[in-house]
This record gives structure tokens, C-alpha cells and sequence, in this order.
């Protein structure tokens, strides 16, 4: 009788339950086989054995599948933290830049504006029920979220990109992946230098291309202001600062 009575009772849920839980069911169940992704061919420096996954996508695909219907705008209820969101889009982020170079043929690089165009602006990608691009996914749908840090965790599949992590992000670990990921990058000498004789800081062009998110007012020399907070040694105060040039080579691993 209590079988019975149980059974009966999920018969009267809505139908709309039932949907609801076959899509997160099925967006959790790709988020593990994203993880397999980076655990398989993604290096401890973050580099991608992309011809070797190009002969393997089917995990990958599933993320990719999985995403283009899927999300926090399509299901509200199934996204209800903002750590939840930020993961949700740090991954799918991650997993259709990788996944386009593949669709590309991997591409060497992108260190022309046109092959830049070419990928992040006129190819389309699906997500969360709308069609879109790189481009705008990271500018109309990411940034607003107000969350400078995500540009230490996005990554597009080039050199100079913040290193891409063997985890998928993770709603419950995902405030210390963004805060780890902000350490790494602005302790690192490959994105952030200081020369003492020439009283210089050489940062990322990423501190260029989004200086505003990271301080209201626009401005480079305001910037060690923001990093200082996660530098193990704080940069020296009056220095000027000047962005690196960007390598725009695809990060392959050899």
C-alpha cells in the first residue's frame, strides 16, 4: 500500500516537475563528463591535447549539448546562488571555446583581428536557449554578473589565457576557485612584473581589455589597488604601469 500510495503521489506532481528534474539530471551528469574532459587531456599549465580530444569529443559534446537549452535563464530554480550561476558559465564558457577550436580544425592561432572576429564574434553557439557568440556571452551575459574575477577563470584556449584548471567549477567550491584563480594569475610573473630600475609594472592585456571591471575608474595606475589585496608582495606605489603584449597562439600541449 505505501509503494502504492507513493507511486500515485509522483503520478500528481506537474509535468513541468518532471522536466525539471530530467534537465538537471542531465546538465549534472554533463558537467561530469566536462570534468573527464579536463582530467584526460588538459595539463597540469593548463595546456589542451586538442588533437588527441579531437579524436574523442563525445564528452565534450555532451557538455556542449547539454548548455544549449539549459542554464540559469531557462531554469531559474535549478541555479538558485550566484555561485551556481558564475560556475555554470565558467564552464560552458571554457567548454565551447574548446570545443570550437576543435570545430575549427585547431587553428594555430588568432593573432589577427579577423581570425579573433572570425571565432568569438560570427560563429554561433547555443546556450541556455539562445543563440549567441563568445563575444556577446562573455560581454552581455558574464560581465554584467559583476564579477571581476571570472576573467582570472575564462579562458579561451590561448596562451596568454589565465591557466585552464583540471576541475570544473562547482557551485560549493567555486568562491574558492574564483579567489585561488585571482591569487595564481596576479602572483605569477608571466602576468603581472615589476621592474624596480625603470619603477614599471608590466600586467596583462586582460587588465587592459576589461581595466573597468576591475576599477571604477578606468585607469591603469589604479590598478595595483585591485591586485595589491592578493599579491603576496604588494606592488610599489607611483610605478607606471604597462600592458604585456598577448600571445594569441593556441595553447596546445606538445
Amino acid at each position: 500500500m505505501k509503494r502504492l500510495l507513493t507511486a500515485t503521489a509522483c503520478m500528481l506532481l506537474p509535468l513541468s516537475t518532471w522536466a525539471d528534474d530530467s534537465a538537471r539530471a542531465n546538465y549534472a551528469a554533463a558537467v561530469e563528463d566536462w570534468q573527464a574532459v579536463l582530467t584526460a587531456y588538459v595539463d597540469d599549465s593548463g595546456r589542451t591535447d586538442f588533437a588527441a580530444l579531437a579524436k574523442a569529443p563525445a564528452k565534450l559534446e555532451s557538455y556542449v549539448q547539454a548548455v544549449a537549452d539549459y542554464g540559469p535563464a531557462t531554469d531559474p530554480g535549478g541555479f538558485d546562488s550566484q555561485a551556481a550561476v558564475l560556475a555554470y558559465h565558467a564552464n560552458t564558457y571554457n567548454a565551447l571555446a574548446m570545443h570550437g577550436v576543435i570545430n575549427e580544425g585547431i587553428p594555430e592561432d588568432f593573432d589577427s583581428f579577423f581570425k579573433r572576429a572570425g571565432f568569438f564574434k560570427f560563429r554561433d553557439v547555443q546556450i541556455d536557449g539562445q543563440k549567441t557568440n563568445l563575444y556577446d556571452y562573455e560581454n552581455k551575459v558574464i560581465r554584467p554578473l559583476n564579477e571581476p574575477r571570472m576573467h582570472f577563470v575564462l579562458n579561451c584556449m590561448v596562451r596568454d589565457c589565465p591557466r585552464l584548471p583540471q576541475e570544473a567549477f562547482l557551485p560549493a567550491s567555486m568562491e574558492q576557485q574564483l579567489e585561488d584563480a585571482a591569487r595564481e594569475f596576479i602572483n605569477s610573473d608571466k602576468y603581472v612584473r615589476v621592474d624596480d630600475g625603470k619603477k614599471l609594472i608590466e600586467v596583462s592585456a586582460i587588465f587592459d581589455f576589461y581595466t573597468k571591471d576591475f576599477v571604477p575608474s578606468g585607469k591603469a595606475l589604479d590598478l595595483p589597488d585591485y591586485m595589491n589585496p592578493y599579491r603576496n608582495e604588494p606592488l610599489p606605489a607611483g610605478y607606471k604601469v604597462k600592458y604585456l603584449d598577448y600571445d594569441w597562439t593556441i595553447n596546445q600541449s606538445p
